[in-house]
């Protein structure tokens, strides 16, 4: 079996960034959902607390009221922190792509055909993220 093409390999870069980046921004939305029905579980202050403080792994702080926003804001600032980090090297896969696409050195159609569709799905995903 030939090794894979400089193509196919920046193709596959960009899928899986594109795919970790969909990740993150689900994760971001299941986190939310998680606080806030953590929030609204006030019938139970202390497991309330515990829940939370279980959110971010590795807390060691006994959460008072004013810690408690910081709690469950630190797992979704984290996960946020991540979106300029991935848009940023998205943005670098993209240009090596485009790149391998113009030099079209003795790409299969096929090969081509998804590069194009990477190129098209990562420059959607920039858009929606800026």
């Amino acid at each position: 079996m030939a090794p894979p093409s400089q193509l196919a390999i920046a193709t596959s870069a960009v899928n899986r960034l594109v795919k970790e980046e969909a990740s993150y921004h689900k994760e971001l939305e299941q986190q939310q959902a998680r606080i806030e029905k953590l929030k609204q579980a006030s019938s139970d202050e202390e497991n309330a607390e515990w829940n939370l403080k279980q959110e971010v792994r590795g807390s060691n702080q006994s959460l008072s009221g004013q810690n408690i926003d910081n709690v469950q804001n630190r797992a979704l600032d984290e996960t946020k922190a991540m979106f300029p980090q991935l848009r940023n090297r998205i943005q670098e896969s993209l240009a090596k792509l485009e790149h391998q696409l113009e030099q079209g050195e003795q790409n299969s159609p096929e090969e081509t055909s998804k590069a194009k569709e990477a190129v098209a799905s990562a420059k959607n995903a920039i858009n929606e993220s800026s």
